[in-house]
């Protein structure tokens, strides 16, 4: 390792007088920094280790992973500003207008260091312990310095089961003497790797969803802080120089001009140290502020300084690794230079804490009461279906998103239809939920609701499309004019106890939510039997849509506890089950007809392992476990030649690069579908089936139509063949299509599509086509490249998206194959498509 000098300097681990007690993480772990990987039990060991010798430094248990690892953080200041924690806490909340009360003058500095959100960039964490220690250490004189005027939050480790995943991984089949050979087994973590969390989420993407346990319990302890700057620490690939900002382009057009300039003040202090060392470092690329669930775009959509921090080395690099120029990268290469940039964060936050509360409080006080944005309102249509506005209200009280009701009667408005896609007149009436931009979270609630996102610049990291109105298909508007808002919402009354009786001869549920889904599931698994209607039907006046679920006496006398489960599932999952006392109908098909299918509880297997992609395989899995609480069974491709697929009803296939679809196993999935398997496939996954001589499933619906599109690629390569070397990014991103949302017609008349009206939103994530199904029900389809809504979608590709395919079911003798060409678990925030992959599994 090169000289340390700078700041590093202050990472001498050394014991000093006057604090005997507060040991350095060396002389508490028994070895020393860069050594080895410090398992997270051992990490919560030392930080209590700190607090415990330390008056000034607290350590809050905020939650626990879902392998029972705790989530920590500890908090440091000088012992003036620890002895009133809770009042600057208090204070800085009214500064944001989340409490009310008056703002004192103080002008304290709180700043959030968040470490290891991917389990296997994991010299952050080490560095966690560092930065504590030299942070704690009275005889650390700069340090105690910048305490005088900030507050420091630190994060040790957001994703503790995929860090120790990684750890283990290392520590079993590390050299003994380091192997900087990338060829080196210690090198190459198995499948699925530690970078995401239990469930295989990317924790780095769930800021804004907050589907993960870990995202939950840490944005409760974020929205009660509100730090003025948060940095998140990652790694990237084993040859990247160290990236700290300024960000890359593009920027959300929301962001101030402030947050820009703090970014470029602490790029120059970092660059500094960076130059004093010699160490080699890039700002301004790649890692831009658009999409709204990272570590760094959360935080600075919410008023804060967000930034990221990367340094090369990764999973890839493990104790020493040997980089492209022929040098070795070490842990302890890695854990300096985050070091260096945390402690460098927390001096210019404390040089510039000044000004840094006070922008903080005027970005909020601009927030309350002149909005930036376009659109000082979104009105949520009282009339959606009752669930989905409750799982939007949850998701707002989450993020401290004020929301009430206009408080006048009905009220004649023009905005945008998220529905039509157009501005029209509306009526604001009584019960529809309102949700201001003249409120703290004006900024972050602009974001995620904005109709369209604006690019600067296409060249972007993630996903472009995340509009809320469209994840919970909500009939929606935005205007550009302020609504007087009534604080209290109240949620219409959907739920009535169900009293059972023995004497009915069925139970009726509607079926038209995520919700609704849990409910029926929950009667599978009782063994319940249970009908879906496939034809609308009228009792007593009462209508009932194709896909409600009718659960007979009849079927059901072999259960003792019939009526009781009836009663149990209703209130457990507050669904208004209807009892009825006859199978005639005044409309429709009376209940002993061919039209009310059985459905029974389906024996469900997923394939994972190497050949899955670990986030695709993650979201099934968690959709079962999480969504619906149902049993499933996982097969790894390593054995799948070996598994008796007789035993299952259902085999879902996620996204992957499979290798097990050889014709023989196409062959022998067809004849299991054909005896009445039902076989899910998930966008990636559907490249191992088309255009094979087993399945229906086409690129192309016509030689013609395939010679057409290969002529306008070989226009188009030769073009890029030709084109300026200093354009190849610029010219490779006209094919891209990185997650953008298209409108899609719904047949849903078709069981895939119950529960649903005849449109649906669809998150968009890759530029892969399919046409229409030949031999198959076409039940989700893209009529037209006019058919994008919101969202980044390169030149190249926008005419290939019409008269595609988004789902589709192709029946096979008794079973039958559903094709998803896009993905509607994706990272588990598209509520929308929770119950279209519900009907994929249940409903036939």
């Amino acid at each position: 390792m090169k000289k340390i000098i700078g700041l590093a300097v202050l990472s001498a681990i050394t014991s000093f007088a006057g604090a005997q007690e507060l040991k350095s993480p060396e002389e508490f772990l028994g070895y020393k920094p860069g050594d080895r990987f410090t398992r997270h039990h051992r990490v919560v060991d030392y930080y209590k280790h700190v607090a415990s010798v330390m008056s000034n430094v607290k350590v809050e248990q905020y939650g626990e992973t879902n392998e029972h690892r705790p989530l920590i953080v500890g908090y440091i200041t000088s012992q003036k500003n620890f002895d009133r924690l809770e009042e600057i806490r208090q204070n800085n909340l009214r500064r944001t207008g989340m409490e009310s009360g008056t703002v004192s003058d103080d002008e304290i500095a709180i700043v959030w260091l968040s470490y290891n959100v991917h389990g296997n960039e994991s010299s952050s964490t080490e560095a966690a312990m560092l930065t504590l220690y030299e942070l704690a250490n009275p005889s650390n004189q700069k340090t105690q310095k910048w305490l005088e005027n900030t507050v420091v939050i630190l994060d040790p480790c957001i994703n503790p089961d995929g860090r120790d995943r990684y750890a283990n991984f290392y520590s079993q089949y590390g050299n003994k003497i380091p192997n900087p050979n990338l060829d080196s087994k210690e090198h190459h973590e198995p499948w699925p790797g530690g970078r995401a969390n239990h469930y295989l989420f990317d924790l780095n993407r769930d800021w804004a969803w907050v589907s993960q346990v870990e995202s939950k319990q840490r944005i409760a302890l974020y929205n009660a802080w509100m730090p003025h700057v948060h940095v998140d620490f990652h790694e990237q690939f084993i040859n990247n120089p160290y990236y700290f900002p300024p960000a890359a382009q593009p920027y959300h057009n929301i962001i101030t001009p402030w947050q820009s300039e703090f970014q470029d003040l602490i790029g120059k202090n970092h660059a500094k140290y960076f130059d004093e060392n010699g160490w080699i470092y890039f700002t301004k690329e790649v890692f831009d502020l658009f999409y709204p669930s990272y570590g760094d775009t959360y935080p600075t959509f919410n008023g804060a300084i967000g930034m990221t921090y990367e340094k090369g080395g990764g999973g890839l690099a493990g104790l020493a690794g040997r980089m492209e120029n022929g040098d070795t990268v070490k842990l302890i290469d890695r854990i300096m230079h985050h070091h260096t940039t945390g402690l460098s964060t927390v001096e210019v936050s404390s040089v510039n804490a000044n000004r840094l509360v006070q922008e903080f409080g005027a970005y909020f006080n601009k927030a309350k009461n002149n909005p930036a944005a376009q659109y000082k309102a979104f009105i949520i249509k009282g009339t959606n279906n009752p669930d989905k506005i409750k799982s939007l209200t949850d998701w707002l009280d989450t993020h401290k998103v004020q929301f009430g009701t206009g408080s006048s009667g009905n009220k004649r408005l023009t905005g945008y239809s998220y529905r039509t896609n157009a501005t029209v007149q509306f009526t604001l009436s009584p019960n529809d939920i309102v949700v201001s931009a003249y409120q703290p979270k004006s900024n972050f609630l602009n974001v995620l609701f904005e109709p369209k996102s604006k690019l600067v610049d296409s060249l972007t990291y993630d996903i472009t499309g995340w509009s809320i109105p469209y994840i919970y298909d909500l009939d929606a508007y935005a205007v550009t004019e302020k609504i007087s808002v009534s604080p209290s919402h109240d949620q219409p009354v959907s739920f009535t106890p169900l009293e059972t009786d023995s004497k009915a001869y069925a139970y009726i549920g509607k079926y038209e939510s995520l919700q609704d889904l849990q409910w029926l599931s929950w009667l599978l698994k009782k063994r319940v039997k249970v009908r879906v209607a496939h034809k609308n039907f009228t009792i007593k006046g009462n209508a009932y849509a194709r896909g409600t679920i009718v659960v007979l006496r009849w079927d059901n006398e072999h259960l003792k506890k019939f009526d009781a489960y009836m009663a149990e599932a209703s209130n457990k999952f507050r669904r208004s089950t209807t009892k009825v006392y006859s199978g005639y109908v005044s409309s429709g098909n009376d209940f002993g007809s061919r039209y009310y299918k059985l459905i029974k509880a389906p024996e469900v297997a997923i394939l994972s392992g190497s050949q899955v992609r670990s986030l695709d395989f993650g979201e099934v899995w968690y959709y079962f476990e999480n969504d619906l609480n149902y049993p499933v069974t996982i097969i790894d491709t390593d054995y799948y030649n070996r598994i008796d697929l007789d035993k299952y009803d259902v085999l879902i296939v996620p996204g992957g690069f499979y290798r097990i679809f050889d014709e023989n196993n196409r062959k022998a999935l067809t004849e299991w579908v054909q005896s009445g398997g039902r076989l899910v496939l998930i966008s990636s996954a559907l490249r191992s089936f088309v255009d094979t001589e087993q399945f229906s499933l086409k690129k192309y619906l016509s030689e013609e139509e395939k010679s057409e599109a290969e002529e306008i690629q070989e226009k188009r390569d030769e073009e890029q063949m030709l084109s300026p070397y200093e354009d190849e990014l610029r010219t490779r991103i006209s094919d891209r299509l990185p997650g953008a949302i298209y409108k899609v017609k719904l047949d849903n008349s078709h069981p895939l599509a119950f529960g649903y009206r005849n449109r649906y939103y669809t998150l968009k994530l890759s530029n892969r086509r399919y046409a229409y199904l030949e031999e198959g029900r076409n039940v989700g389809i893209v009529e037209s490249p006019a058919s994008l809504v919101s969202g980044f979608v390169g030149a190249n590709v926008k005419e290939t998206i019409g008269k595609t395919l988004v789902f589709g079911v192709e029946e096979m003798g008794s079973g039958s194959v559903v094709y998803l060409v896009d993905n509607p678990l994706f990272r588990a925030f598209w509520y929308n498509g929770k119950l279209i992959f519900g009907n994929a599994v249940f409903i036939r």
